[in-house]
């Protein structure tokens, strides 16, 4: 089991005694008033709806935290149970939340009833009546005093509760914060190895450009000796050729003018 997935474990567990806790709270509350002591009951209420209270923001808490690991599950299957459990918690929310409303109406009620029974038995005449009045003012000073300690203890726990859940809102902007910055730093790192092969890229066909004009200029040497290569033999058959037409040529000269010398010599000899 991965952390997220022990975390959303803990969370359940969690959850799971939070909801005992203020089932009993709920419990205590509807009783409030039935024990015959309407004024200490009628004190102990706040401190017994604060009590209430703590755990519903405790278990507001835990939807959050829930809702925020619930995307981080590494399967689709953990993902959509987790979605249904939080959907179960905020219908069970609003059923305690129901329930600890319709508790407070049942004490005040009980509270009522019994404060009435408590006024009709301390007007009452005798030595009973005188007692209970003195117990009854003994008991209202030692209970305000504690209920203005757990007051006092109880808005000291809600403080705490809202600093846990701001650290909690903190810490989820935090995650997402880092959630946001390791994904630019891969996309980072994916267009600098984009621009690495680029640069490679680039780096070769300068490479190859550098070669395409070294094989151009040796081509282009190459073809100009060829040209002047076949123009200078050219040049020597054509002189050769204007030799040998020359010679030839003053061959025919030669063999006209033994000719003519011939038949002069020849005539001469017939004389």
């Amino acid at each position: 089991m991965d952390e997220v997935a022990q975390a959303v474990a803990n969370i359940k567990k969690e959850w799971d005694q939070s909801i005992l806790q203020i089932q009993e709270h709920i419990k205590s509350i509807e009783s409030c008033g039935t024990s015959g002591r309407g004024t200490e009951e009628a004190n102990s209420l706040p401190r017994l709806n604060g009590a209430a209270q703590d755990a519903l923001a405790l278990l507001r808490s835990l939807q959050f935290k829930l809702d925020f690991l619930a995307q981080q599950l590494s399967t689709e299957e953990e993902m959509q149970s987790a979605q249904l459990t939080l959907e179960f918690w905020k219908e069970q929310y609003q059923t305690l939340h129901s329930s600890l409303r319709n508790a407070n109406l049942q004490a005040k009620s009980n509270i009522r009833k019994a404060a009435q029974e408590e006024r009709e038995l301390l007007l009452g005449g005798g030595e009973e009546s005188t007692i209970r009045r003195r117990n009854l003012q003994t008991k209202v000073g030692m209970t305000s005093a504690a209920e203005s300690i757990t007051e006092s203890l109880r808005r000291t726990r809600q403080i705490m509760v809202q600093e846990v859940e701001r650290s909690a809102n903190t810490l989820a902007t935090f995650e997402e914060s880092t959630g946001v910055l390791r994904k630019a730093e891969s996309e980072y790192k994916g267009h600098r190895s984009l621009l690495m092969r680029t640069r490679n890229l680039l780096s070769t066909m300068r490479r190859q450009d550098v070669l395409d004009r070294v094989i151009l200029v040796v081509g282009f040497i190459v073809f100009i000796s060829a040209v002047l290569y076949v123009v200078s033999k050219r040049i020597g058959l054509l002189y050769l050729q204007r030799k040998i037409a020359a010679a030839i040529k003053a061959g025919s000269v030669a063999r006209e003018i033994g000719k003519e010398i011939q038949g002069v010599g020849d005539g001469t000899n017939g004389r």
